[in-house]
């Protein structure tokens, strides 16, 4: 054997156990995010909290999330270890479920919130950051496809074993089980070689001709294909963030007993096409491009929102709900994929995640202030015909604005062998596209 393919050998199997473990990681922190659900307001609840009181702390939780997206981001691209950042996020949530759950006081519920969602602000960046670094920019299709696999398996078994924990133990438990979980993903995090992730991805660094060392904050504040993703992020959640709750009030109007049920079933069949789907979208989105997928995402969207407005039976209802995981299973992947593209070279690949993840926030609250208006002022109908336009002005913007934003073929290449003077190349053996998509 030569000499070349002995010394390559390890470095492979070492990165490919650096991927399997980041998969275990994902899974693991989507269990200890799903205890943050629509547990909490149960818990306290149950805790002889006012709504009021409830309303205040999920509140503040939301605007500091929605807040610390840039801040977050702008911080990962400034520390040294994605890994690190992960790690002490995974402690902070860790925590944050265990003061829950051993002191249900305000103020410390209210610590608890806004420590969790710090953390948050910086965990998902770091994933994204890791995956980068793991495999580079041809191959973080793929990567992010996995990352919603296991997300989404993860977030439907940790819903299960948390209901159940719940109902058969106390509504205390479900927390403590949360705080348990950090463990577990700790140690597959640890798992995960430093060496394995070229942070240079991700990271501002020196360029070879004469130009800034890394690229402004204002100059990626105008960065256009970035401004357009956001923009789109934001229309598509305008429309989204709404359905399934209007939906649930419509059902429960109609069939109480039954409500639940089917909401739960909404909730689960969404995640079943995501954890389906997801590889194949980020593998194809090196083929296709990212436009016909965004086209496809809210295409779905606007037939979900046009299905709802004329259907109420349940079994029709879920069967629309298919559509919501198709269009998850794509902006799951095309989130962090667009934001690569568009500040790929930049070194700040962390702040655009921050940047179109507020974007995604401010879309999610004001959809439901749009949709309550509606409903309360013209019907449920309109409503959700009103939520297909908005999905289908995301979708003219798409055909109209926003460009295809996937690397050629010629300019990863170029990258793999250096024959290029363009500034802040990725300096690493990358495979291509196409060998990504086969």
């Amino acid at each position: 054997m030569p000499a070349s393919e002995r010394v390559a050998a390890p470095a492979v199997t070492s990165a490919a156990a650096s991927q399997r473990a980041l998969d275990w990681f994902v899974f693991f922190v989507a269990d200890i995010q799903t205890g943050f659900g629509p547990f909490i307001a149960v818990y306290l609840t149950a805790a002889a909290w006012t709504q009021v009181d409830i309303g205040l702390v999920l509140t503040v939780g939301g605007l500091v999330a929605l807040g610390g997206q840039m801040p977050g981001g702008a911080l990962l691209d400034a520390v040294r270890s994605a890994r690190w950042a992960a790690g002490l996020a995974i402690v902070g949530i860790g925590i944050s479920a265990l003061a829950l759950a051993l002191w249900p006081a305000f103020a410390i519920v209210l610590f608890s919130r806004v420590l969790h969602a710090t953390a948050s602000c910086v965990l998902g960046p770091a994933i994204a950051a890791m995956s980068l670094g793991l495999v580079g920019h041809a191959g973080l299709g793929e990567r992010i496809g996995r990352n919603a696999r296991f997300a989404s398996i993860g977030a439907g078994v940790s819903a299960a074993a948390m209901g159940a924990a719940g109902y058969f133990l106390s509504n205390q438990s479900v927390f403590l089980v949360t705080a348990a979980l950090a463990v577990p993903a700790l140690l597959v995090l640890a798992r995960i070689r430093a060496g394995d992730i070229d942070e240079r991805d991700r990271r501002p660094r020196v360029r070879q001709v004469a130009a800034p060392s890394q690229a402004s904050y204002w100059s990626v504040l105008r960065n256009r294909p970035l401004l357009v993703f956001a923009g789109l992020i934001l229309t598509f959640h305008l429309a989204n963030a709404a359905m399934l709750p209007v939906m649930g009030g419509v059902m429960a109007n109609r069939a109480s007993e039954w409500a639940m049920v089917s909401i739960a079933a909404c909730m689960i069949m969404p995640q079943l096409v995501v954890a389906g789907c997801s590889p194949w979208v980020g593998r194809q989105a090196a083929c296709w491009g990212r436009r016909p997928f965004l086209m496809m995402a809210f295409a779905a969207l606007a037939i979900r929102g046009l299905a709802f407005a004329v259907v109420t039976d349940p079994y029709v209802v879920i069967a629309a709900q298919l559509l919501d995981g198709v269009s998850a299973a794509i902006l799951g992947v095309m989130f962090p994929l667009v934001v690569a593209d568009a500040t790929r070279g930049s070194g700040r690949f962390n702040l655009g995640l921050g940047i179109v993840g507020s974007a995604l926030g401010i879309g999610a609250a004001l959809s439901t202030l749009l949709a309550g208006y509606v409903v309360d002022h013209f019907g449920r109908s309109v409503a959700f015909v009103t939520l297909a336009g908005v999905a289908t002005i995301g979708l003219a913007i798409v055909v109209m604005l926003m460009p295809e934003t996937r690397p050629d073929a010629e300019e990863m290449i170029g990258e793999e062998t250096g024959e290029t003077v363009a500034p802040d190349l990725i300096e690493r053996r990358v495979p291509s596209p196409v060998s990504v998509a086969h």
